[in-house]
C-alpha cells in the first residue's frame, strides 16, 4: 500500500537570486514537499523507524535552502537531489519552491519552481 505525505508552506528566509541586493538582503521561501512511499510495514508498526520521517526531511529541506543559489532551479534541484539520496525508497516526489514578493517591477505574490518525478 502507498502512503503520501505533504509538507505544506515551510517558510524560510534565505538569500537566493540573481541580483546583489537579493543575496545581501535575502527573501521570504516557502517550499512545499509531497512523497510517497510503500508504508505497509508502517501502517502495522507504528513505529518511526518504519517510515519516511517527515522531520528528517525538514532537516534536509533546511540545509539546502541555508546554501544561497543564483536560480531557484537550482535550489529546487538541490532540494530534490538531497531528498531522493536520503530516501531510496521514495516512489513518487514533488519539490515546489517559491520566492515571495519577487523583485521584477509588480506586484506578484509569489513565482515559483516544481521539480517532480
Amino acid at each position: 500500500m502507498e502512503l503520501t505525505i505533504d509538507l505544506s508552506s515551510m517558510k524560510f528566509y534565505a538569500h537566493h537570486g540573481v541580483s546583489p541586493q537579493e543575496t545581501r538582503v535575502g527573501n521570504s521561501f516557502t517550499v512545499d514537499i509531497s512523497y510517497t512511499f510503500t508504508a505497509d510495514v508502517a501502517l502495522e508498526s507504528d513505529e518511526l523507524h518504519d517510515t519516511v520521517n517527515y522531520a528528517d526531511v525538514y532537516e534536509i529541506v533546511k540545509a539546502e535552502m541555508e546554501r544561497p543559489s543564483r536560480l531557484l532551479e537550482h535550489v529546487a534541484g538541490r532540494i530534490f537531489h538531497a531528498l531522493r539520496v536520503a530516501f531510496p525508497q521514495l516512489t513518487r516526489l514533488k519539490v515546489k519552491l517559491s520566492k515571495l514578493n519577487p523583485p521584477i517591477g509588480g506586484e506578484v505574490h509569489s513565482v515559483s519552481v516544481t521539480v517532480e518525478e
